[in-house]
Order: C-alpha cells, then structure tokens, then sequence
C-alpha cells in the first residue's frame, strides 16, 4: 500500500501518518523530519534548507526527490509506505510518478485533508501560547506567523496537485476538521475500499472486540433471574402435595406390612389348635 496525505499545514496529517503505520505496519516518509534531521546534522543541505524553512518557503525539488529516491529502496519501504509533506507541487508530483514507473511501483491513493484555515490558525496560536506557558521549546516554523506564510504556500503551489490527482482518479477527500478519531475512521474505511490489508494480528482483535450487550441481549439476561425465581416458587409450592403423598404412601405400606404380619402369625397358632382337638376327641 503506497499513499500520500495531502492538506495544509496543521491539518493532521503527521498524527494521522503515525496510526497508519502502526495498524498496516507500513513506513511513513515525512520530508519535514528527514530535513529537520539534515537540519539538525548540519549537512550542506540542511544548512540550504534551514534558511528556507525559517521563512517558510519550499525545499528545491532535487534534493526532496534524491531524498525519497534513496528512502524508497531501504528494505522496510518495501511493503509500502506514506508520503507525508511530499510531493508539495505538481512538477514534484511528476518526478515521483516517473520514479514509481522506473520502480515498477504503483500509487494506490491519495488523501486530502480538507481544513479550515482559520481554525489552524487558532490552533497554533494556541498550542504555541502553551508551549511557551510550560517553558518548552518552539520551532522556529511553528508559530502563527510563520503557518500564515505556509498556508499561503500551500494554496499557490500545493492546492494543484488536487486537481492533478483528481484527473488520475487517485484524490479521496476527507474532512480534517472532525475528531482524531473520526478521521482515523474514515481514512480507513478508504484504505479497505483501496484493497489495503491489515497485518493478521491487527485485523484479528478488530474482528474480535469484547462483545457487547445489545438492548435485546440485556433483556434476555434480566429475564433469566425471573423465570430462575419463578421455577424455585413453583418447586417450593410443590413440596407439601409432595411431602404428604409420600407421607401417605408410607403409613398404607407400612399399615398393610403389619396385617400380614399377623394374619401370618395367626394362621399357624389356629391350626396347632384345630390338631389338639381333634386328638382329644379320639
């Protein structure tokens, strides 16, 4: 599965990337952090691209596209990945086209994050307001100021490529303004659309959440307690009858074991009588 994230600045794109690649086990390419990190190293290009980015402005295409080129070989690239912040033009988007056919690599999708710019806005101030509370560290091109700039950057030179992958019938838009959650929904129910395949382990506690107790279910389970009660009365008013039957039962046999005892005893006794008669008669 190879997609591109598409949307302005601050649109969620990186959070989004990130639970991606933890469900589908797939790498995501940010250009961004790979030249923070150029940045941070103090490599020739990223000393080039540090001036650039301060201001807000765009990294030259060569040395994003040789950036990618290299990535896209590395061996955990190979069961797909997510392009987060490139391409970011429509001649960006072209090399990468022409490195995926050179590749024998296909595009599967790409998604848009359509966002407000204004609520961006008031969310960087925002959270640039807290960073600044708790004493923490701000980018340089992570203020208000500078997200002005990049929006502005975004709709000249990136909101092309809309257009560009709508006319390839690669371009699936979904609203970035919704919840984190929401978002990871429906860009996943996109991916399945795609042909996109969970790892089995993934996909398997998916298919087997704890199960949960529908309004039908909860009845059947509370009638259960009832009709248990109801038998246990029905058992209990029972026991009496039952009692005084066998009670019953018992006295008649016991009654007709003892008559038979003494009709056993008398016969013998009468009959030794009738003999002593008899002789003295004789």
């Amino acid at each position: 599965m190879r997609i591109i994230l598409l949307g302005p600045p601050g649109s969620g794109k990186g959070t989004q990337a990130l639970r991606l690649v933890e469900r589908y086990g797939i790498v995501q390419l940010s250009t961004g952090e790979m030249l923070r990190a150029a940045v941070a190293a103090g490599t020739p290009v990223g000393l080039k691209a540090k001036e650039i980015m301060a201001s807000g402005g765009l990294v030259p295409d060569d040395v994003v596209v040789g950036i990618i080129a290299d990535r896209i070989e590395l061996p955990d690239a190979k069961k797909g990945f997510i392009l987060d912040g490139f391409p970011r033009t429509v001649p960006q988007a072209e090399a990468l086209d022409e490195l995926l056919k050179q590749r024998h690599l296909k595009l599967d999708g790409v998604i848009e994050l359509r966002v407000n710019e204004s609520a961006l806005l008031d969310r960087v101030e925002t959270r640039v307001a807290q960073m600044r509370e708790r004493g923490e560290e701000v980018r340089v091109d992570d203020t208000p100021e500078v997200l002005s700039k990049r929006l502005a950057s975004y709709r000249s030179q990136t909101e092309p490529l809309i257009h560009y992958y709508s006319e390839r019938r690669k371009l699936s838009t979904i609203d970035g303004m919704m919840t984190i959650e929401e978002v990871t929904r429906a860009i996943h129910r996109l991916l399945l659309a795609l042909g996109a395949v969970e790892p089995k382990t993934h996909a398997r506690t998916a298919a087997n959440p704890a199960p949960a107790k529908t309004g039908a279910n909860k009845a059947k389970s509370a009638k259960k307690p009832a009709k248990k009660a109801a038998k246990a009365v029905k058992k209990a008013a029972k026991a009496p009858k039952k009692v005084a039957k066998k009670a019953t039962k018992k006295a008649t046999k016991k009654a007709a074991k003892k008559a038979a005892k003494k009709t056993a005893k008398k016969g013998p006794k009468k009959a030794s009588k009738k003999v002593t008669k008899k002789r003295a008669k004789r």
